[in-house]
C-alpha cells in the first residue's frame, strides 16, 4: 500500500492537484454537529442536506465495500486576483461573481480527474494483480461530509468560516476524492486548529450568517441567498450584498491563512466572458439565451436565468444613483416572474432615493 500510495501522489500531481490524503470513512463523531445544524433549520431551503443523512455519516454505504477516501485540493485563484477583489468589490457597478465560479464548472473538471486517477490505478492493480479495485469518484455533489474526510486525511483543519484551511495554501481550492476498497491509511494525527483567537471571518460577514464560530446558518449566507435560493431574498439582507451576484468570499478574503493561498495553475478556472470584471447593468441585458449560452458549462447555471435577473437587480438597487440604471429596471420589470418584478420594484425604489439625494 506504501508503494501505491506514492504513486497515487505522483500521478495526482500530474492530473494538477497540489495535495493527496487518505481517510477511514467512520464520520459519527460529527453525526451530533450535523443533527442539530439540520435542527436548527440552518439548511435553509436546502431540502436535500436533510435527505441521507446516513450516508454523509459513513460514506462506505456510498460504494459497497469500500472502506478509505483519497481526498485531493486542486487550487483555483486565478493569479493576483485576491489582490484585485476588494477593488471589485468596492466599484458599485461592477459585478462581483465568487471567484470559484468564474470559470469552468469545478464538478466537470475534477470529476474528470478523479475518473483518470481511478483509471491509472486501476491499471496498475490489475498489472500487478493485486486483486479487484473500484473507487467512486465525489466533488461536492455526493451526500458525504467531504471537508471533515478531507480534515482526517491531512489536508488541513476546519476553520470558524465552516472552511478547510491549510497553512501553506489557505482557504481557495476544492476538494475531491474517491472512495476505494484500498485499504489506505490515514495520519496518526490530524492537523492542528490553527484559528486560535481570531474572528475576523464572523465580524467581516456582510449578512453575519456565521452565527458562532464553526456554525453557519445558510439562510443569511449571500451564497445561499443569491444560489441555492429560489424565492425572494428578505429585504433585510439585500442591502448588504452589495455588487455580489454570485455567491460571496468575504470570509476567505479576510483570513489571515490566505496570505499563503496558492496561485490555481488549471486553466479552465480562468475567467470567461470577462465576467471578473463585468458592469452590472451589461449583465443585466443579457437575455436568457444569452445567460444559456454563456454560462454553458458554468457553475453559474445552478441559479437560472430568474435568479441571476433578481441576483443583478439588488445589486442594481444598491449601485450608483444613475437615471441609466432605473431605466433600464423599468424596462425589464415587464417580462420577468413576479419574484423578480418584486426586485426590480425595490432597487427601483433605491435609485430614486438615491438620485433625489444627488439632486439636493
Amino acid at each position: 500500500m506504501e508503494e501505491i500510495k506514492t504513486l497515487i501522489h505522483q500521478w495526482a500531481l500530474d492530473l494538477g492537484f497540489q495535495a493527496v490524503g487518505y481517510s477511514n470513512l467512520d464520520l459519527t463523531e460529527h453525526e451530533d454537529h450535523l443533527k442539530t445544524w439540520l435542527t436548527n433549520g440552518f439548511h435553509g431551503s436546502m431540502a436535500y442536506m436533510n435527505r441521507n443523512q446516513a450516508l454523509r455519516i459513513s460514506p462506505s454505504h456510498l460504494l459497497a465495500g469500500s472502506i478509505s477516501a483519497i481526498t485531493l485540493r486542486l487550487d483555483y485563484l486565478p493569479e493576483g486576483e485576491h489582490q484585485r477583489i476588494r477593488k471589485t468589490l468596492e466599484l458599485k457597478d461592477t459585478a462581483y461573481i465568487s471567484r470559484y465560479a468564474l470559470g469552468r464548472d469545478y464538478h466537470k473538471v475534477i470529476r474528470n480527474k478523479l475518473k483518470r486517477l481511478a483509471n491509472q490505478i486501476n491499471d496498475y492493480i490489475n498489472l500487478q494483480k493485486l486483486g479487484p479495485f473500484y473507487a467512486r469518484a465525489c466533488t461536492d455533489s455526493a451526500p458525504i461530509l467531504e471537508k471533515h474526510l478531507a480534515e482526517k486525511s491531512g489536508l488541513g483543519w476546519i476553520g470558524k468560516n465552516t472552511l478547510l484551511l491549510n497553512r501553506s495554501a489557505g482557504s481557495w481550492f476544492f476538494l475531491g476524492e474517491l472512495l476505494t476498497n484500498l485499504p489506505l491509511t490515514q495520519p496518526a494525527k490530524r492537523p492542528s486548529n490553527h484559528c486560535g483567537s481570531c474572528s475576523a471571518c464572523l465580524s467581516i460577514c456582510p449578512t453575519q450568517a456565521i452565527v458562532a464560530p464553526y456554525v453557519l446558518d445558510a439562510r443569511k449566507c449571500i451564497s445561499y441567498l443569491t444560489i441555492e435560493n429560489r424565492g425572494a431574498i428578505p429585504q433585510v439582507h439585500r442591502g448588504a450584498m452589495g455588487n455580489r451576484i454570485f455567491g460571496c468570499d468575504d470570509c476567505q478574503l479576510v483570513c489571515p491563512w490566505n496570505r499563503y493561498a496558492q496561485t490555481g495553475r488549471e486553466q479552465d478556472f480562468q475567467p470567461r466572458h470577462n465576467l471578473d470584471k463585468s458592469d452590472l447593468l451589461e449583465l443585466f441585458q443579457w437575455s436568457e439565451s444569452e445567460f444559456s449560452t454563456k454560462t454553458a458549462g458554468s457553475a453559474i447555471r445552478r441559479t437560472g436565468y430568474q435568479g441571476w435577473l433578481r441576483n443583478i437587480a439588488v445589486a442594481l438597487g444598491n449601485a450608483s444613483g444613475s437615471a441609466r440604471i432605473q431605466k433600464a429596471l423599468i424596462a425589464k420589470q415587464p417580462d420577468c416572474s413576479e419574484m423578480v418584478a418584486e426586485h426590480i420594484e425595490w432597487a427601483i425604489a433605491r435609485q430614486a432615493g438615491k438620485i433625489a439625494l444627488d439632486q439636493v
